[in-house]
């Protein structure tokens, strides 16, 4: 049997799963919450155990169409979203766009492209251990290269997108790691804004790799605009001269005017050049899934430990990008640097070439 409508049934946000809606909705009318997911719920066709949300029960008890609930609620669209489009683990978004949400805490799943509420000066994602936002008031560059970000996806779509961000995001990383005289004035501005996302001696308690990945992100979306450019990308393949250009594009970019003599077997750039400038942009490995994925994931007690390490070890000045190369956040590139299928494959040149 239906309830009937709720007497203050409020609207979903953006991209928010439905079962956070359906718990706001719960909490905010003093009912049971399993008792709602089965009046909203049925079985799935395919005779498992599994309930998935009715459109029309849910527009029944809140008096809103079909229509407008899928807009919000990415799991009531017919036919379903390219899941791959979406990160896969749902998260808090930022808590004052959420503020306008009451009933609790609004968990939702966001396109790989959010990173930033621009509105907000709030880091998303990916998000921190501990569950809350960065703020970035102090570093309005970040704000900026989510713009960017933007710019690139609306030109080259998301999954070359994707692939761009991600890369780049791994090579920031490895070049963070080298030497001091490794990663040219990059390096300086990636010191300066972990200082301000992780003050000195606050390390212990203010420590997450997703600071880490806001710290390069700036030059990661500057990188991302080559790697997803196909003019860039032909560049990057070709020999002599075209190399050259690309390499001084490189150079400036990342602010390190020895650069374009730099094409070394440990260069993670002439890696990524080498070895993945001719290819189709990676899939992502995990796919949200929305039985499985019902709520935002909890830390395990042994990645707590490891995070626990890292923030003890961690110097802004010293190796700082390996913590953010070993995320799971980056598993899909960072795979396929050791794909075993390309251990064989040849170089434009005819060598044979693998090393990350």
């Amino acid at each position: 049997m239906l309830l009937p409508r709720l007497p203050d049934p409020v609207p979903p946000a953006q991209h928010e799963i439905a079962a956070s809606y359906i718990g706001r909705l719960a909490r905010l009318h003093g009912l049971d919450i399993n008792t709602l997911w089965r009046c909203v719920t049925d079985r799935e066709t395919s005779g498992g155990m599994r309930r998935v949300v009715v459109p029309e029960r849910l527009a029944a008890i809140t008096g809103r169409t079909t229509h407008a609930l899928a807009g919000a609620l990415p799991e009531l669209r017919n036919p379903q979203p390219d899941w791959a489009m979406f990160r896969h683990h749902p998260q808090p978004g930022c808590r004052h766009c959420d503020a306008k949400h009451p009933g609790g805490e609004v968990i939702r799943v966001l396109p790989h492209h959010r990173y930033v509420c621009t509105r907000h000066r709030l880091w998303l994602c990916p998000s921190d251990a501990d569950g809350h936002t960065t703020p970035l008031n102090a570093l309005p560059e970040i704000v900026q290269a989510q713009r960017r970000h933007l710019r690139i996806m609306r030109r080259h779509g998301w999954a070359v997108t994707y692939d761009a961000v991600l890369t780049a995001l791994l090579i920031c990383g490895q070049l963070w790691s080298l030497p001091e005289n490794g990663n040219g004035e990059a390096r300086h501005d990636w010191v300066r804004r972990a200082s301000i996302l992780i003050p000195p001696g606050t390390a212990v308690s203010a420590f997450s790799v997703a600071r880490l990945c806001a710290v390069v992100y700036p030059e990661a979306v500057a990188l991302a605009s080559l790697f997803a450019s196909p003019y860039w990308r032909q560049q990057a393949q070709k020999a002599t001269w075209n190399r050259h250009l690309f390499n001084a594009e490189i150079a400036r970019r990342l602010r390190h005017p020895n650069y374009s003599s730099k094409e070394d077997d440990n260069d993670p750039i002439s890696h990524w050049a080498n070895m993945n400038a001719r290819r189709p942009p990676l899939a992502p490995i995990y796919v949200h899934d929305q039985e499985r994925n019902l709520r935002k994931p909890a830390l395990s007690p042994a990645t707590q430990l490891v995070q626990q390490r890292r923030a003890q070890a961690f110097d802004a000045s010293r190796r700082a990008g390996e913590a953010l190369v070993a995320h799971r956040y980056l598993a899909t590139v960072f795979r396929r640097a050791w794909d075993p299928m390309r251990k064989h494959e040849l170089l434009p040149n005819g060598d044979n070439y693998y090393r990350l």
